[in-house]
């Protein structure tokens, strides 16, 4: 399911999480050189960047340079069906991992665990294969690297969003562990019956918390 985040015109102070981390050194990777590298995160910064649009597999987006703009778009492998399926069972494997990654937490042990089942989660440099309308000759140019830049605040503020670039989106996550948790349900008893009521509430939860944030960002005051 295609989703698009809204333009940033203002950089965050600094990318904190591992795998936020770990996603601009894929991009560190992907870049020729510094003469990409440094004026793709200049523009990042600026706010050059539109609205990005993320679907499986896929990310797209307009770059402003000067009077101009390109359209960048960013195309990354997505899992299999089995490795998603794989991942699917990964997370599900313990009840508090779908809590973190409704809260915007990765545990790292949940991409150990996956990786050791084959799953590769957090893309390496050759995985982002970026094309460009501008007349730089090479790929990833310095619109590609602001557009890669910016997917890594998205990442960083929301590792779901990384789910979604491999194919297996947060609807499409919570709709397969719905199901895999009625499916065993039956055969399993109540112990397994547990996560389809852990799901509901991780998702309460991370709404409520989504509202809240809201209220803050809006000046709303709480009493203590």
């Amino acid at each position: 399911m295609r989703a698009t985040f809204a333009r940033r015109t203002q950089a965050p102070r600094t990318v904190h999480s591992w795998w936020g981390k770990a996603w601009q050194r894929a991009v560190e990777e992907a870049a020729y050189s510094e003469a990409e590298l440094r004026p793709g995160r200049a523009a990042a910064r600026r706010g050059d960047v539109g609205g990005i649009s993320v679907d499986s597999g896929s990310l797209l987006a307009a770059v402003r340079d000067g009077d101009d703009a390109w359209t960048v778009e960013v195309v990354v492998p997505t899992l299999e069906p089995d490795m998603a399926q794989a991942l699917v069972e990964v997370v599900a494997a313990e009840s508090g991992r779908i809590a973190d990654l409704l809260a915007g937490a990765l545990p790292h042990d949940l991409v150990e665990h996956a990786e050791e089942l084959g799953v590769e989660l957090l893309p390496y440099g050759g995985e982002l294969a970026a094309t460009c309308t501008c007349e730089h000759y090479l790929d990833p140019c310095a619109h590609a690297i602001a557009v890669l830049t910016q997917v890594g605040w998205l990442v960083d503020d929301d590792p779901l969003v990384l789910f979604a670039v491999r194919g297996l989106d947060r609807e499409d996550l919570l709709a397969a562990l719905h199901a895999r948790a009625a499916g065993h349900g039956r055969s399993a008893g109540p112990v397994v019956g547990e996560l389809a009521d852990d799901v509901e509430l991780a998702v309460d939860a991370a709404l409520r918390a989504r509202r809240i944030a809201d209220l803050f960002e809006a000046g709303a005051d709480f009493e203590a």
